[in-house]
């Protein structure tokens, strides 16, 4: 397995990351041994960053990956965890919230669950607005200091938010979007943490199985997020899966899947960009893992990027409700 540095400060880690959120949310039922067997399958085959978030489940992702981790030994495992979200019982979204006294809070049950005594990498899930990133950064430092958390990490904010976190503390990677129909950061943010010498953790790189070449109209489970999604819906979803249609017919060509294409294309961008994947099924990490055999030339990735240039997606990313909390949508100030 090629490993990759994220940033100049953070910690080297397997070319390819595992996400493990829809093992415990978001898209619909997930078979709990099924899960845990993906997991062990991928640090099987060297994958060695595991991403997570505390409200994944309200915990029960974290509790799912200590558990799996229990069951075959130590390993040279580096867990990213994302805070900040808060949720209610009907798990409907509540804000952010990024005080410093809610960030031990945060952390100190996300290690009980997790069973460690420190966190690799531990990033605000959303910019809290209340909360200047100062702040924000200024409180996982001290937690650093103390020995509780190893690199400080971001999710999807904009370039100005990056160099004033930055300024408090060294931050090791971004995580944010990035895809064949998601090239958003590569007007600004891209270049920024290239300058900073942050790294980038690209989730969504299949857009959420969208680019997949597994995705169909007719598929509908109303536990899955996905289908309250712009991207997902109507005449947008028509004209997305035309793109993959496009993306199955390149992919052919070169002798892959459209989902290895796709992750092997985000991998080619560049070796400070770490792409997670969401599988959880064997199956679809075994496939995902084959794009780390593939190999595109400069032809491949001339005539990927001319197929799907920035913007080609129909619809958002997020629905509006969530997008506004989004500090990466912000266009940046001049």
């Amino acid at each position: 397995m090629e490993q990759r540095r994220l940033g100049t400060t953070g910690p080297t880690v397997s070319a390819l990351g595992l996400g493990c959120m829809g093992m415990s949310d978001f898209y619909g039922p997930a078979d709990r041994n099924e899960s845990i067997a993906t997991i062990h399958a991928a640090l099987d085959a060297g994958i060695t960053l595991l991403d997570t978030g505390d409200f994944y489940g309200m915990g029960h992702n974290e509790m799912l990956i200590r558990e799996a981790l229990a069951s075959v030994g130590p390993r040279n495992v580096r867990i990213s965890v994302k805070f900040g979200a808060l949720r209610g019982p009907d798990k409907t979204w509540l804000g952010y919230d990024s005080r410093p006294a809610a960030i031990r809070n945060f952390l100190s049950y996300s290690l009980q669950r997790l069973g460690i005594d420190a966190i690799d990498i531990y990033r605000p899930a959303r910019l809290d607005p209340a909360v200047p990133i100062e702040d924000t950064i200024g409180a996982i430092a001290e937690l650093v200091k103390q020995g509780y958390i190893k690199h400080i990490g971001l999710s999807e904010v904009g370039s100005e938010t990056i160099r004033r976190a930055h300024k408090v503390h060294p931050i090791a990677d971004l995580q944010i979007e990035y895809s064949l129909i998601s090239r958003g950061i590569e007007s600004d943010i891209l270049k920024t943490c290239r300058e900073l010498g942050i790294g980038i953790t690209a989730y969504g790189v299949l857009s959420r199985g969208l680019i997949s070449g597994h995705w169909s109209k007719d598929r509908n489970t109303q536990a899955d997020f996905r289908h309250n999604a712009p991207r997902f819906q109507g005449d947008n979803l028509d004209r997305n899966l035309a793109l993959v249609e496009t993306l199955r017919r390149i992919a052919g060509e070169i002798g892959a899947t459209p989902a290895q294409i796709a992750i092997a294309w985000v991998a080619a961008q560049g070796k400070d960009i770490v792409p997670l994947v969401g599988a959880r099924r064997r199956d679809r990490l075994t496939e995902a893992l084959g794009a780390l055999d593939v190999t595109l030339s400069a032809s491949d990735l001339d005539a990927l990027g001319k197929a799907f240039p920035p913007g080609i997606a129909a619809g958002a990313r997020y629905q509006e409700a969530q997008l506004a909390h989004m500090d990466s949508e912000r266009p940046p100030t001049a």
